[in-house]
């Protein structure tokens, strides 16, 4: 019976994996779910990691590449989801010393998109909401400011227009 129960619990598993990588703490909370004593879970583990159906390392790394073309999240959103999925530390750490140190970079392309929608609006409130978004990103309050403070420089009539203006009498 036990290694019915362990069958079941495998290929319960493997169907997960089709539809979506798992990180081994994730694998290991579906297992509990079926019943396997923690010596069972533990072989079913190694097995599979040993297969590389489970890799922490490969995951993280290719969390960290989407999360930065796709969602142009910042570090701490990305070390956030990374450690809600169960990822170590160390892992988290080591996939995210492979970003290029280019978060301002990231933080201005991600504002510049977002400036032009609130180009409408007074400069304190554009500037307000820019930051905010980009804080939700998980750019740092320093970085965020800074590529709110361009972005919304480069755009809309606030560019042209922003403050006194001195007109030439000749």
């Amino acid at each position: 019976m036990p290694d019915e129960a362990r069958s079941a619990a495998e290929e319960s598993l493997v169907r997960k994996l089709r539809t979506r990588s798992l990180s081994i703490s994730e694998a290991r909370q579906a297992l509990r779910g079926h019943g396997l004593g923690n010596g069972v879970i533990d072989e079913v583990i190694e097995d599979f990691c040993r297969r590389a159906y489970l890799d922490d390392a490969a995951l993280a790394s290719a969390l960290v590449t989407s999360g930065v073309e796709r969602k142009g999240q910042g570090r701490v959103a990305l070390a956030r989801a990374l450690a809600q999925r169960g990822i170590p530390r160390d892992v988290v750490d080591a996939a995210l010393d492979e970003l290029p140190d280019d978060d301002d970079e990231r933080a201005l392309e991600f504002a510049r998109t977002k400036a032009r929608s609130l180009s409408r609006l007074d400069n304190d409130t554009a500037l307000r909401r820019l930051v905010g978004q980009l804080s939700r990103r998980g750019y740092n309050g320093s970085v965020a400011m800074k590529a709110a403070k361009q972005a919304l420089r480069e755009t809309g009539p606030s560019a042209s227009s922003s403050g006194v203006r001195f007109v030439d009498s000749d």
